[in-house]
């Protein structure tokens, strides 16, 4: 049901003494479980565009968000896979803020997460990892219950259930109602044109960023962001009934398939005005 216990899961499997990688100013649930796993592990830390330059030899494993919460970033995944491979670190990636509005590659990584409440506009409470099966052999299944059972209805009681083969083993048992709400979610998503979803996206971020005179990135992100440390811009735009927020010192606009131009249009005008 969240990302922090697929995160734990991992964590628990890592060998003493390792070394984690995460971008600067990661989203918690992503680094603390790592922080707190114990068994000598430690977690260093770089700025998200030289992640990949950041890798070395010690490194044991490189986890990071594919799209940043706070700045809208988009992970370098050629350049971080490709330095993750060439010292055998694993690669984990969380694809909260991605999934949904621009391709994704689960087979890039060895583990891919995502909880689906944000761009896939599912209950929270439903949150999905594809793990490779290399990286599967690895891992304990130390969160195991019943639901976790190779037949869950007669794993119910006591301590001699048979596992699932499959990737079964690892799950909690899931939120009911909110896989309920999650099906015709994810069923039009599954079936929507993920490249126009990205292109129009994008373009909405790309026109409001032009608009305030913001500098493009490199590679295209609908999260816009900008300095804003007293959350005056926010307050314009929560004024004007625009649905925005403030992470980490800065203002944050998020454009999606329910949005249109007339809504960059609003913006700007609110922050304007």
């Amino acid at each position: 049901s969240q990302t922090s216990v697929q995160v734990a899961l991992l964590a628990a499997a890592l060998p003493a003494g390792s070394t984690v990688l995460v971008p600067e100013h990661e989203f918690s649930s992503l680094v603390l479980p790592f922080v707190h796993a114990g068994r000598g592990i430690r977690v260093r830390t770089a700025p998200l565009s030289r992640l990949a330059d950041a890798i070395t030899s010690s490194t044991t494993l490189v986890a990071f968000s594919l799209v940043q919460s706070a700045c809208g970033h988009v992970a370098d995944v050629d350049a971080i896979c490709t330095a993750a491979a060439a010292v055998g670190a694993r690669t984990v990636c969380d694809a909260t803020q991605a999934v949904g509005w621009m391709p994704v590659d689960a087979g890039r990584f060895d583990a891919l997460l995502c909880h689906a409440y944000k761009w896939l506009c599912c209950p929270r409470g439903v949150a999905f990892m594809s793990v490779s099966a290399d990286y599967a052999r690895t891992l304990a299944p130390v969160q195991a219950g019943w639901y976790a059972g190779d037949d869950p209805w007669t794993s119910c009681y006591g301590g001699d259930a048979d596992l699932a083969a499959c990737a079964r083993r690892f799950d909690v048992s899931p939120a009911w109602q909110a896989f309920v709400g999650a099906e015709p979610a994810l069923r039009t998503f599954a079936q929507a044109d993920i490249a126009a979803v990205h292109a129009h996206a994008t373009g909405l971020a790309s026109r409001l960023r032009r608009a305030l005179e913001l500098e493009q990135p490199d590679i295209p992100t609908a999260i816009v962001t900008w300095v804003d440390p007293g959350g005056d811009d926010l307050a314009r735009l929560q004024a004007a009934g625009i649905t925005a927020s403030g992470r980490n010192g800065r203002a944050r606009v998020a454009f999606h398939v329910f949005n249109d131009e007339t809504d960059v249009d609003r913006a700007v005008a609110a922050l304007r005005g």
